[in-house]
């Protein structure tokens, strides 16, 4: 939740006090940045070094008060081209050093005025590596942050922040979805039609697509089987989003497997399959975040620099095949940095998933081949 109060940004920057309070207990001062007023949700790290307007509008980090681990924000100010979505989705955003005046060709405005015209509350002067230290030890954790008339004695703050919902538990999809279905043309001849569930997709998803002549009917989160299998698919894709996969309705994605149309997940996507499949999911102590996460294809044995953006993950054996109930499954893709699972696959109908962002918005580009992958299984499945 985020109140504010109208005003010049840029003016109260350097006058307002603001306060990011954790629920352990932990403070950290600092100055208003964008909207004035006060907000909560859960405390998590992004290790991107750009990309800064992608994160904002991604829709997975709905409830979600950022720090930005990277000191300088917001050099390259914000355009009218970048947004992944149609607003900033970000419960609160945390950085260090924000810049004074942007530099870049296709700026319109500072990202201080965009937080404070799109109300997200946020702070400035933090001392970014000692928060994103403390969280790697202590995990991602409800925080506040508190600016202008809003903050008070921290003990107070504290208990407040405290009575903030969790993230386990969290039902958020259909919160960041579509409320209507609307559909992306195939760039060029169309080659296949694409279901797209949209549980908090980003806008370069369906794109990537397009490219490669396949028509994307995207709907919403609460889309029944009939309605998705109404456009005829040659495909079903689901998308990113945020909250626990373990709200999640699995009825759909069942009957997809059930019929055997050749399935694409990401992200939220692939947690939902795996519980389709009948594997749990969990929560990360701090999660993945940012556009450097080294990823093994244990397909290829390549090593890809991928973008994450989950603090969940699907608990399935590393180094063993699965029965399912819809064949066997192994993991294809698995995290250098900590073995947390980051794809699945299924060996005998033509489904697969990843944990980690291939449309690369914004960047890297190691992972594009993901949808050639989908157009091929789709092709393969109509021959």
């Amino acid at each position: 939740m985020t109140t504010s109060k109208p005003g010049n940004a840029s003016q109260r920057q350097g006058a307002a006090p603001a306060v990011l309070v954790l629920e352990d207990g932990r403070s950290f001062r600092g100055r208003a940045y964008g909207a004035v007023g006060e907000t909560f949700g859960e405390a998590v790290f992004n290790t991107g070094m750009t990309g800064y307007q992608e994160t904002l509008t991604d829709p997975s980090y709905h409830r979600q008060v950022v720090v930005m681990t990277a000191p300088h924000i917001g050099n390259t100010g914000v355009n009218d081209e970048d947004d992944e979505s149609r607003r900033i989705w970000v419960a609160g955003y945390v950085v260090r050093d924000p810049a004074r005046t942007p530099s870049n060709w296709r700026s319109r405005r500072t990202l201080d005025e965009e937080l404070e015209r799109q109300g997200v509350v946020g702070i400035s002067g933090v001392d970014t590596r000692a928060l994103t230290r403390h969280l790697r030890e202590r995990g991602a954790m409800r925080a506040g942050i508190f600016s202008g008339e809003s903050v008070a004695d921290e003990a107070a703050l504290l208990a407040r922040v405290r009575e903030a919902p969790q993230m386990t538990g969290a039902d958020l999809a259909a919160e960041v979805a579509t409320a209507e279905p609307y559909v992306v043309p195939a760039i060029g001849t169309k080659r296949f039609t694409v279901a797209a569930v949209d549980l908090g997709i980003k806008g370069m998803t369906p794109h990537r697509m397009a490219e490669r002549g396949i028509e994307v009917h995207v709907m919403p989160a609460t889309v029944t089987a009939e309605e998705l299998y109404a456009v005829e698919p040659d495909g079903v894709f689901l998308s990113n989003g945020p909250g626990d996969p373990a709200t999640a309705d699995l009825t759909v994605v069942k009957e997809v497997l059930a019929r055997r149309t050749p399935l694409f997940g990401i992200c939220f996507g692939n947690q939902i399959l795996g519980r389709a499949l009948g594997f749990g999911t969990y929560k990360l102590g701090y999660g993945h975040r940012g556009i450097n996460q080294p990823v093994q294809d244990r397909t290829t044995g390549k090593v890809e620099i991928t973008a994450h953006n989950h603090g969940f993950a699907v608990d399935a054996p590393l180094d063993a095949v699965s029965e399912t109930p819809y064949g066997r499954a192994e993991v294809s893709h698995v995290c250098l940095n900590d073995g947390v699972v980051e794809g699945l696959h299924l060996l005998d109908q033509p489904a697969f998933s990843v944990q980690y962002h291939p449309e690369a918005a914004a960047g890297p580009h190691d992972a594009a081949y993901l949808f050639d992958r989908f157009a091929d299984l789709m092709e393969g499945q109509r021959a």
